[in-house]
């Protein structure tokens, strides 16, 4: 029964994050989108203090958008803000953290073929590496280097490299892929919790008070604002990379991790410039040539040599002992109340309808049994390489 209402619950957090992440970057979209197309405010707009202004249609109604530099000679009494989008979807996405990757730490955090850490440790370093993440990230943005947009990209891809690789070497590839995006999505977070925000108060203060607002403080913002558009496609991936074992369980998984989000960074970058008219499609195609070459790379290699003819008996066996205590009509595993993605493996009949899957997810990305929990040797996965193989002859 826990396990039932530990999936239930799982079920409704990870519902509300995707609804928070959607309005939440979605939002944040639309913003750097209408930032980058306003246009010059007609005259006796720009003398009341408007800076930039859009026309749109949309639903069936026009909009017209104007953004003051400084705030307006008069506050309106209605101001709307963007900020529990983000907290919304940070807490619910900690929260999910906790119930899958924590509570669950033997099953999805841990993975002792990676490093032989007990609950206490592997928790203890993961909140370590997301605090620690956010607490190096905004030194580094008041040091001197932030100074230097492509000095600041190069140092932030370097440590990010880092964390990747730290992160891998740790903890099951899932794990790690997920809790790099714990990091990124904590920075972004932080940035409107500690920077955006409280910079906009203050501002909003110095209009109040009728005096003329410390214009570092929109450069501060706008640079954390930056920061987290650019984060922001990386993190997206991360959080449906659970569904692509051939990425997380690579032998170069920290590597991959690092190539699909550089990939992403030069989409947006991409996108960016284009919403400025200055849309060179040099960061696109260098995004599409490294996605091909991280293909390339991970191609798995493809064995030529003869088959040895396996009797399913052996097979059988093999599944019985390592798989079945999950994939089961009635698991025995408490971690899962029904079968993993609704994989039954009780019958000759459904095995031999699964046998793609099984293979690829055994032999090829070795990612089952999860964590390796029931100790499949790699003599059973051989048996089951070589099974698959004869089945394709």
């Amino acid at each position: 029964m826990e396990a039932y209402l530990l999936e239930w619950l799982n079920l409704f957090v990870r519902w509300l994050h995707f609804i928070t992440g959607i309005a939440w970057i979605g939002s944040s979209l639309y913003f750097i989108w209408l930032d980058d197309h306003l246009q010059d405010p007609r005259a006796e707009d720009a003398a009341s203090g408007v800076s930039g202004e859009l026309w749109s249609v949309h639903g069936g109604g026009f909009y017209h958008s104007q953004k003051y530099m400084a705030a307006p000679a008069v506050l309106p009494d209605r101001l709307h803000w963007f900020k529990w989008e983000a907290y919304s979807t940070w807490m619910s996405g900690i929260f999910l953290l906790g119930l899958v990757y924590f509570v669950g730490a033997e099953v999805y955090l841990i993975d002792r073929t990676v490093a032989e850490l007990s609950v206490a440790a592997a928790v203890g370093i993961a909140i370590a590496f997301i605090v620690g993440g956010w607490v190096v990230y905004d030194l580094l943005c008041k040091s001197p280097l932030a100074q230097n947009a492509n000095v600041f990209a190069i140092v932030l891809l370097v440590l990010c490299g880092a964390l990747a690789w730290g992160l891998c070497a740790l903890f099951s590839g899932r794990a790690a892929y997920i809790l790099f995006g714990s990091v990124l999505g904590t920075i972004m977070v932080a940035n409107v919790f500690f920077v955006i925000i409280p910079g906009q108060k203050k501002i909003i203060l110095a209009a109040e008070r009728r005096e003329v607002p410390d214009p570092g403080l929109g450069v501060r913002a706008k640079l954390r604002s930056v920061h987290n558009t650019y984060f922001t496609l990386p993190v997206l991936f991360v959080m449906t990379s659970n569904h692509f074992a051939m990425t997380y369980s690579h032998e170069y998984n920290w590597a991959v991790l690092i190539a699909i989000s550089v990939a992403g960074a030069l989409i947006r970058i991409y996108f960016v410039a284009r919403h400025k008219g200055q849309a060179s499609p040099l960061p696109a195609v260098l995004a599409v040539v490294l996605l091909v070459a991280v293909m390339g790379f991970m191609t798995p290699y493809t064995q030529t040599d003869d088959v040895t003819k396996v009797n399913f008996a052996q097979v059988r066996n093999v599944i019985n002992a390592r798989c079945v205590s999950c994939h089961s009509s009635n698991p025995v595993h408490p971690a899962f109340p029904a079968a993993p993605l609704g994989v039954v493996l009780d019958t000759q009949e459904q095995i031999l309808a699964t046998a793609a899957r099984i293979h690829q997810q055994t032999v090829v990305t070795r990612v089952m049994p999860i964590g390796n929990l029931t100790a499949m040797t790699d003599e059973e996965r051989q048996i089951i390489d070589q099974w698959y193989r004869s089945l394709e002859h």
